[in-house]
């Protein structure tokens, strides 16, 4: 199993050890929904813990292992000046387009694809039924739940099929598969040409959140240990109909409030379109932890039937669902005595001018 187990280690983005005690090799399919899809796939998101145990009959177990990390001792905030000669001595940028691309709708009720997808080594590029709202996403750089002003109605449901070449030197000249992120120019290009998309970045007033201290529950930090957040799941269960996953654990040390709600975007971007502001007025650093969890109330009532309401970002998400663990929100107010307030703010969104529904024929 150790090569299935090395895969999924990098899906996961943890340390992962055989402990099945099956002996040999094996085939096997196994379908999940990457993390970056799963809040627009909704219900029929599957997440890979859950893949692994019902289509597998294996189970991930958290556990304290070994591993080594990356320490960093000294760095400097600004670094040095460039050689006034850089530009010429780098070599030129490939082309940001791919040599050939075919791309057409996912048929209706079509089955999950055989084979491997993404960007895979020698520079294919095989994306079957992949979200048009994930490809715009990954082209500008935008969080899955970004706000995407005058996207059209249609946006959210359409998928298409996308096979393409990337250019030669895109690729890893190792045989590895590709970052996904490296598509990113390429796909712009794609969806300018073939959905005569046009689009800019605006300021816009949204609705974004500023952190405020109500009866600060906060422990004093030890100046000499490390600036981190570390998450990590909890004792709870998620339980929404077909999808079940940890609650969230977040242990924060030496941290200051400044940092702590720079960090609140990458910890809770489900709950968190835009960068958060401090108005704690709060000095100093320090220790503290909470759980919640990773998926917001309003997407679990969608997900089990119920009315879905707007996007989370839109407005404080209120009590904590019974079925689904705490928000982020009530996490916040009553396990750590502060609170998120939703306030207007101008922020740069991404607007889409035009975009044609079809796209021009392969």
């Amino acid at each position: 199993m150790t090569r299935v187990f090395a895969a999924i280690s990098l899906a996961a983005l943890l340390l992962v050890v055989d402990s099945t005690g099956l002996k040999g090799s094996w085939d096997f399919d196994i379908t999940w929904t990457p993390q970056f899809l799963r809040p627009m796939a909704g219900s029929d998101g599957v997440t890979l813990f859950d893949a692994l145990n019902k289509q597998l009959g294996l189970k991930l177990e958290e556990q304290k292992l070994p591993s080594p990390v990356i320490v960093v001792d000294q760095v400097n905030r600004a670094p040095t000046d460039n050689p006034p000669d850089i530009q010429a001595k780098l070599p030129p940028l490939p082309p940001a387009e791919f040599e050939v691309a075919d791309i057409k709708p996912t048929m209706p009720g079509a089955r999950p694809p055989e084979g491997r997808l993404g960007f895979l080594p020698g520079g294919r590029v095989n994306l079957p039924g992949f979200p048009l709202r994930a490809a715009i996403s990954l082209a500008w750089n935008l969080l899955p739940l970004e706000e995407i002003v005058g996207a059209p109605k249609w946006l959210d449901s359409a998928r298409f099929d996308i096979i393409a070449k990337a250019p030669a030197g895109i690729a890893p000249a190792s045989g590895a598969p590709a970052p996904l992120l490296d598509l990113a120019p390429m796909l712009q290009a794609l969806l300018k040409d073939r959905f005569k998309m046009q689009t800019h970045f605006e300021n816009r007033p949204v609705t974004a959140y500023r952190l405020v201290a109500s009866k600060p529950k906060l422990k004093n930090a030890d100046p000499s240990s490390r600036t981190r957040c570390k998450q990590e799941n909890g004792p709870g269960v998620v339980n929404s109909g077909p999808i079940r996953m940890p609650t969230r654990v977040v242990t924060c040390q030496n941290i200051t409030m400044a940092e702590f709600a720079d960090q609140l975007q990458i910890i809770a971007g489900p709950y968190v379109r835009y960068p958060v502001l401090d108005g704690t007025g709060i000095v100093g650093a320090w220790d503290f932890s909470f759980s919640f969890s990773p998926i917001p109330p309003n997407q679990l009532a969608g997900m089990r039937g119920a009315p879905r309401p707007g996007l989370p970002g839109e407005a404080p998400v209120a009590a904590s669902d019974p079925v689904g663990g705490i928000s982020l929100f009530d996490a916040i107010e009553k396990q750590l005595g502060l609170k998120l307030e939703a306030q207007k703010r101008s922020y740069p969104v991404f607007v889409i001018d035009h975009i044609e529904e079809k796209p021009t024929d392969n």
